[in-house]
């Protein structure tokens, strides 16, 4: 069964075409062909504006790991040799400060829908039963649902076409460095000898270094997406950049590197 054709997601998507393409409408007479592409980009703020209470949640996740990280070295300390007793004490001292050691993770989650409904909408040749006016939309003349690897498998595409995309990935790749400058992973420094995992605890090491990596991917991926896709993720990933900075202000310790932890 095709999922885009399944009752509930059709009706998403219907009503995800109806607001782009009322929206556009409205825009048209002043913004002309390049309405809808500025419709997705007040689309992302607007939908970024709305996770702002997610992006506090995630800078206080940062805070936690922070704050927690010398209490977690110096417990692998004091129980590294006891596994059991280690994980009793660790599961205690996240319960004692209400934390989650996977805190932090729901922004990324909670764009992936949002993410997932511009894609279709801009590959579609229908929404919900009734043709897709979008993919006839243009940005720079270029149509808003073709994306560079067809373009270029297909052999149609263009040097105006060409620099749009790599103008458009080049952009993202600049926010992802600015990110992974200005604002490092909070990943605490290991110990001199590396503690075993600690039993019923996800060890997390791996999936840090690879969400310090996360915005370099989302340059990859808007080689492969819609254009239109590939505006949204430039400006969310612009905004995200823009709103750490700011909470980083604001909080202290929002977007920073965590403490070294105790020595053992």
């Amino acid at each position: 069964m095709d999922l885009y054709t399944f009752g509930p997601v059709a009706t998403v998507l219907d009503a995800a075409y109806s607001l782009i393409t009322g929206l556009s409408a409205a825009l048209h007479p002043f913004l002309g062909a390049s309405s809808s592409a500025i419709t997705i980009i007040l689309i992302t703020l607007l939908v970024r504006a709305v996770l702002i209470p997610v992006g506090l949640s995630q800078a206080r996740a940062n805070q936690m790991r922070a704050r927690l990280a010398p209490q977690l070295a110096e417990l692998q300390r004091l129980h590294g040799k006891d596994r059991e007793k280690l994980q009793r004490a660790t599961m205690k001292l996240y319960a004692d400060e209400k934390a989650s050691p996977l805190a932090g993770c729901l922004p990324m989650l909670a764009q992936i829908p949002v993410v997932g409904t511009i894609y279709a909408l801009f590959i579609l040749p229908t929404i919900n039963g009734h043709p897709n006016s979008l993919l006839s939309d243009t940005f720079f003349g270029i149509p808003l649902g073709s994306n560079l690897v067809h373009l270029v498998t297909t052999g149609s595409v263009t040097w105006p076409t060409i620099a749009v995309f790599a103008v458009l990935i080049a952009l993202i790749a600049t926010v992802a460095q600015l990110s992974r400058t200005l604002l490092p992973m909070p990943v605490a420094a290991p110990p001199a000898k590396a503690p075993a995992p600690t039993p019923g605890m996800p060890d997390l090491s791996g999936l840090t270094r690879i969400l310090s990596f996360m915005p370099f991917m989302t340059a990859v991926v808007a080689v492969f997406v819609p254009l239109a896709a590939g505006l949204y993720l430039l400006i969310t990933v612009s905004w995200s950049l823009g709103e750490r900075l700011i909470l980083r202000r604001i909080m202290g310790t929002g977007g920073a590197a965590l403490p070294a932890p105790l020595p053992s």
